[in-house]
């Protein structure tokens, strides 16, 4: 019920009753309920009928507070104003505020519509992009100061901690650094562990040193002369395809841990992991050849990695060396010289006479000096993959140098995302030993799968936290995979009719398999560098390892060719399962032959573009004229009379007549006489009748263009550095 104006002097109240209104009246109070407000006006006694007050008209109400249960009704006429409001506004001679008049737009101003072109929204991500994110984690840090890191709850935190199997407590209990990595893992941000040296033993450790140069320029060689070995005699293709590790006692009676790089441009990321784990760079430049592209590559690999370079100009025994050269290039490069007033040191040396080598350590110790190299020995070790293989009877093994701590044979490891306990520790001669100190090379034996090069080797409690930490490992590892790929996939835009024809773009599907994690990799970036707009190189499965039954039939379900690099001759059995599939696999031991094999490969594959060509050119010298034909055969006709002037005229290919340079017809030939026989083509020198179709206007000194369709294919190129790439 509402109240409901009577007349010009009342209102009805709720219950029913009617209350007059005075000329004196004043304001007791108002209120406001359901978006109806009324005000309530007092009324004096003898005004009022049938003896109440404003007191009895509103039960309950004092000071101009009204106390009722009863619901308003709201009345609407077509407008969003009350009308029950108007009405009370009405008789208490309030204004209501009306509506304007609706006025219709004038279709004159109207502007029309816009065409645009439709843009399709993009998807929403959901899923946090913390791709860059990197927080760093400690033994003994607490939820409280992980949330701050992560920029996530505690109380999210807290119930990560419970589903990774902790016990939650006091965001301030201390978790160890591998619970840490497990809840930031859950949360998507990418870790770095920060292990405290407080308390520990620290001692001095030997240097590792990392040779880098370019290809050729006798970086094995160096390394025989320094060891008494002959490693660079027995490398296919005499050029290092491969990382290695090796401890050299000198003869002062310090020990130095080498690890050779390969020079081939291929190999840029074997270079930038031996320079991330290193503490000197020796940089070997060949004094006959002098600073090269993969020379500048190895110098931007040590700065970004903050190390010491140490020059040693190797070759110098050869007639055309010239030493100088190659400090006055390597100064112009950046490289502070001692002779120049630097602190890098340079030494002449010769790995065939074997000359220069003492001043080499020499430099080499001295700098270590300077360094103060010392590391942590007691407690978990610390160590990084410098290179991973599958061997048919141990399994996976992992070449890892060790940075802190003391690794010992039996503890459970987890490397990148594969976990394992240590079942055996070799040195790089095959000896076994119990236990790996800071700064030595080993090969470890025991991973239940195959690692990264360049992962890290963190030593855990337990079997079960060495499975929960993998097991997080793989799933982040699978989410930062797929996301690369929704970021990487390009926008394929619809070709409009001004674009004209699309190329076709053609997918050549490989297999890779060679004999060490590192191989696989660098075959892989160099295959990738072989993109072209016409041809797409899509490396659909890798694997270390021989060939086996099972990448044939992959292979055949991809229509892909198998690229063994290193690798053992498959088996008969396999060899006439490829035969019989159709699948061609293609086996190499030198990095360059493999890239040119393939290079050559593309190129066949390649639809390749079409172009025209001028195959020919004739002049014309004079012009005939044909009269009285009949309506049957058509009216009159001209011939031009031609000499060709340039390569060869095809009746079948399309004509252009030329005038001053200038196009003025373009069309196909009707007929091409030499003398009074049709002929087909005429070569240079030969004077030859050509009439063009839909074509009277021949004039003497035109000419006569014939145009070809040639289907250009790409260019495999390959520079003198071992970069490769497809021209097309």
């Amino acid at each position: 019920m509402a109240w409901r104006a009577i007349g010009d002097k009342g209102i009805r109240s709720p219950l029913g009753r009617r209350v007059i209104l005075s000329s004196q009246e004043h304001v007791v109070g108002s209120t406001s309920k359901g978006n109806l407000d009324f005000t309530v006006r007092s009324v004096s006694a003898a005004n009022c009928r049938q003896g109440f007050t404003s007191g009895s008209l509103l039960p309950g109400a004092s000071h101009g507070n009204v106390l009722t249960k009863e619901s308003f009704i709201r009345y609407f006429h077509n407008t969003p104003v009350l009308y029950s409001r108007k009405a009370v506004d009405e008789a208490l001679g309030l204004k209501t505020e009306r509506k304007g008049k609706f006025k219709r737009r004038d279709k004159a101003q109207m502007k029309p519509p816009v065409e645009a072109k439709y843009v399709p929204p993009k998807l929403t991500q959901y899923m946090k992009s913390s791709q860059a994110k990197m927080v760093d984690i400690f033994e003994g840090m607490t939820i409280v100061e992980l949330a701050k890191r992560t920029g996530e709850s505690i109380s999210t935190l807290q119930d990560v901690l419970l589903n990774v199997g902790e016990k939650p407590g006091s965001e301030f209990d201390p978790l160890s650094i591998d619970v840490a990595e497990l809840i930031a893992m859950e949360v998507g941000v990418n870790v770095k562990r920060q292990h405290s040296s407080e308390g520990s033993q620290i001692l001095p450790r030997p240097p590792v040193v990392t040779v880098m140069g370019h290809v050729d320029h006798g970086k094995t060689s160096l390394l025989d002369a320094l060891r008494q070995t002959a490693v660079a005699a027995t490398e296919a293709g005499g050029i290092t395809q491969h990382l290695g590790a090796f401890v050299v006692g000198m003869t002062s009676g310090a020990s130095i841990t080498f690890l050779d790089t390969p020079g081939h441009a291929a190999f840029s990321a074997m270079r930038a992991r031996g320079a991330a784990v290193t503490d000197i760079v020796v940089l070997v430049v060949a004094a006959d050849d002098g600073v090269m592209p993969q020379t500048l590559e190895a110098v931007s690999h040590a700065k970004l990695a903050n190390v010491p370079i140490v020059v040693a100009i190797n070759k110098c025994d050869k007639p055309a060396a010239d030493p100088e050269r190659v400090k006055v290039q390597l100064a112009s490069e950046g490289l502070q010289l001692e002779e120049m007033g630097g602190d890098v040191q340079v030494v002449e040396v010769s790995a065939v006479k074997k000359t220069g080598l003492d001043d080499l350590e020499e430099c080499l110790l001295l700098q270590a000096e300077l360094m103060n190299l010392k590391a942590r020995v007691d407690g978990p070790a610390q160590a990084y993959v410098v290179e991973a293989k599958l061997d048919k009877g141990r399994g996976p093994l992992a070449t890892a140098i060790v940075k802190a701590g003391t690794l010992v044979s039996g503890q459970h490891i987890v490397v990148g995302s594969e976990w394992g306990r240590i079942r055996a520790i070799r040195d790089m001669v095959g000896k076994l030993a119990q236990q790996a100190t800071p700064a030595m090379p080993v090969v470890l034996e025991g991973l239940k799968g195959l690692p990264m090069a360049g992962d890290d080797i963190v030593v855990v409690e337990s079997e079960e936290r060495a499975r929960m930490l993998s097991a997080g490992r793989k799933k982040k590892f699978e989410k930062d995979r797929l996301r690369q790929i929704m970021e990487d996939r390009p926008v394929v835009e619809e070709p409009s009719e001004e674009d004209g024809p699309v190329a076709v773009r053609v997918e050549m599907p490989i297999v890779v398999k060679a004999d060490v994690q590192g191989t696989v990799q660098a075959v892989t970036d160099a295959l990738k560098t072989l993109n072209s707009p016409q041809v797409f190189v899509n490396v659909v499965h890798v694997g270390v390892g021989p060939i086996s039954q099972s990448d044939i039939d992959l292979a055949q379900a991809c229509g892909a060719c198998i690229i063994g690099f290193n690798v053992k001759t498959p088996p008969g059995s396999v060899s006439l399962a490829a035969t019989k599939s159709g699948i061609k696999i293609m086996l190499h031991r030198v990095i360059y032959r493999l890239l040119e094999d393939v290079g050559n490969m593309i190129v066949e594959k390649a639809p390749g573009t079409s172009e025209t060509h001028v195959a020919g050119e004739a002049e014309v010298l004079s012009i005939f004229e044909l009269k009285g034909r009949s309506k049957a055969a058509g009216g009159d006709m001209k011939i031009a009379g031609c000499k060709v002037i340039d390569g060869r005229v095809s009746r079948a290919s399309t004509m252009r007549l030329l005038r001053s340079g200038e196009v003025v017809f373009e069309g196909c030939c009707s007929s091409l006489k030499r003398e009074t026989q049709d002929v087909d083509a005429v070569g240079k020198g030969s004077e030859c009748g050509m009439m063009l179709r839909d074509c009277q206007d021949y004039r003497v000194g035109d000419v006569i263009q014939c145009l070809e369709q040639v289907v250009r294919k790409p260019k495999f190129v390959s520079s003198q550095s071992g970069a490769v790439r497809i021209e097309c």
